[in-house]
């Protein structure tokens, strides 16, 4: 049988994660802002189509997602290895290059996104300025 209580206390542990994720990682938090004005523009562009908005949803979570992945990698590293090793090291900068790829790859790909929609608004734009 399902506890539906069960499930609200497996709710609110997974946000206290999120919350103590954000207040003590300034990665995160700044993805996290990113990721919000991503949202925020894709809903001011009606002409998005539905895979578009897919598409930025699931890249906004990518990247959200890696980072608290990076995030415990890191605390496990230090929780194993206190001292800081060569491996503990390696270990932490190849989880912050994953999470730095996915930020750089879903950068290009938003571009790619917005850049039809927004085009012709800065065309328009660039001509009223330049006459």
């Amino acid at each position: 049988m399902i506890s539906l209580a069960q499930f609200r206390r497996s709710i609110r542990h997974a946000l206290e994660g999120i919350v103590q994720i954000a207040d003590e990682e300034q990665s995160f938090r700044i993805q996290f802002f990113a990721g919000a004005g991503v949202l925020g523009l894709m809903f001011a562009m009606p002409s998005l189509q539905i895979w578009e908005r897919i598409a930025l949803i699931l890249l906004i979570a990518m990247v959200l997602i890696l980072e608290i992945i990076n995030s415990i990698v890191e605390r496990f590293a230090d929780a194993l290895e206190p001292k800081v090793s060569p491996m503990v090291k390696d270990v932490k900068d190849m989880m912050a290059g994953a999470v730095l790829l996915s930020a750089i790859a879903s950068a290009i790909i938003g571009a790619l996104i917005f850049w039809p929609h927004i085009h012709p608004t800065l065309s328009i734009l660039w001509k009223m300025v330049v006459l």
